[in-house]
């Protein structure tokens, strides 16, 4: 009986070792975020610009948007998104640009919400802002 226990346990870590293998090998090499194309991304400037054209939307979670959002901004975070959409649908227009953002570049919550926004609710101009609020800040500095 201990033998066939010693064979099992070496059968399944001669398995493991080419997974943990590439999984050093790849450590820094993959990205889990949702990739957006740079034609999807604006910079805060491009977006600051757009005036009364841009519907701003908050991506963060209802705490840090309650403490402090981009002025006229409309929360739409993934937790609440088919909760909080009709709010969103009564202001946007074809003529308008989305710009979605959350807290930082590195921040996955605004790319997912853009992604919901483009192909569950059917949106165009949808924008996911460079370095989201943290950009934002900055820029009004």
């Amino acid at each position: 009986m201990r033998a066939v226990a010693r064979q099992v346990a070496a059968l399944v870590c001669l398995a493991l070792l080419p997974a943990i293998a590439q999984a050093l090998y790849l450590r820094n090499k993959v990205s889990w975020q949702t990739p957006v194309a740079p034609s999807e991304m604006i910079s805060v400037r491009d977006a600051m610009a757009l005036g009364e054209k841009a519907i701003w939307l908050d991506a963060r979670l209802d705490a840090d948007f309650e403490q402090e959002h981009v002025p006229g901004a409309i929360q739409l975070n993934e937790d609440r998104f088919n909760e909080l959409l009709p709010q969103v649908l009564q202001v946007w227009s074809p003529e308008k640009k989305v710009v979605v953002y959350c807290s930082s570049q590195a921040c996955g919550a605004s790319r997912e919400v853009a992604r919901r926004l483009r192909n569950e609710a059917g949106l165009a101009n949808v924008f996911v802002l460079e370095g989201g609020w943290e950009a934002w800040l900055a820029e009004r500095k």
